[in-house]
């Protein structure tokens, strides 16, 4: 059975830094992907990286200024999510999911899903 724990998160001032990792356990197989997404308060959650583990290829939105950065560790069993300059508005709960494959920004295709990390920003 998959399972995804996450760490991190908090409360941070603005234009400080940020790390969250999710530990992955559970794959049978190699090729899946880790996406992060968010969800403010009223908004709908949106993806705001991913990484497919089998080939170690990144996606992260032109919209985010290249504040954010997805990595994983030499186990390639946690990924982490580094967010730097962070700015009020990205305060949200924080998850990762996976799903087998390919990235996508599409929530609903994600089966696995970590347990969600506040991180408030404060100005």
């Amino acid at each position: 059975e998959v399972h995804l724990v996450q760490s991190g998160g908090g409360l941070v001032q603005a234009g400080g830094s940020l790390r969250l990792s999710c530990a992955a356990s559970g794959f049978t197989w190699r090729d899946y992907a880790i996406g992060w997404f968010r969800q403010a308060p009223g908004k709908e959650r949106e993806g705001v990286s991913c990484m497919r583990l089998s080939d170690g290829r990144t996606y992260v939105p032109d919209s985010l200024g290249g504040r954010f950065t997805i990595s994983r560790d030499s186990a390639e069993t946690t990924v982490f999510l580094q967010i730097d300059n962070l700015k009020p508005e990205d305060t949200a709960v924080y998850y990762c999911a996976a799903k087998a494959s390919y990235c996508s920004n599409l929530t609903r295709i994600y089966p696995w899903w970590g347990q969600g990390a506040q991180v408030t920003v404060s100005s």
